[in-house]
């Protein structure tokens, strides 16, 4: 049975990294829009617009195609959804969120302020003196 040849992907991982993209758990190659899933034992599928993917990947260079991903997500991709993660930590809030924060922070003074409260629902320093 003829096998698709996915060499020309494994280089283009090495070579022109920034021309792909993960998309739902997809490998996403931006100018073919071709977009691979590839598991954890080599095995490819392969979405395509064209004859692509009609063909299998073969197991050797699935493994092989597995390896290069691997790198690829470690040496490419990571750093940018870490970066993108960062960034989205100083993002300005929506106005919901402001509010949020605004009332998470009240009710943090309030409870710093009194302290904790009781079994029976009273704060500590509220009881009656004897």
């Amino acid at each position: 049975m003829p096998y698709l040849n996915v060499s020309p992907t494994i280089s283009a991982l090495r070579e022109s990294a920034q021309d792909f993209e993960m998309d739902r758990g997809w490998l996403h190659h931006y100018p073919s829009h071709h977009r691979f899933k590839i598991r954890k034992n080599g095995k490819v599928t392969l979405r395509a617009d064209c004859d692509c993917c009609y063909l299998q990947v073969g197991q050797q260079q699935g493994v092989e195609l597995l390896q290069a991903f691997n790198a690829w997500h470690e040496a490419y991709w990571r750093p940018i959804e870490i970066n993108r993660e960062f960034a989205s930590h100083f993002a300005t809030p929506s106005l919901g969120g402001k509010v949020m924060r605004m009332v998470a922070r009240m009710l943090h003074r309030v409870l710093h302020e009194y302290g904790p409260i009781d079994e029976g629902g009273r704060h500590p320093s509220m009881t009656p003196a004897e």
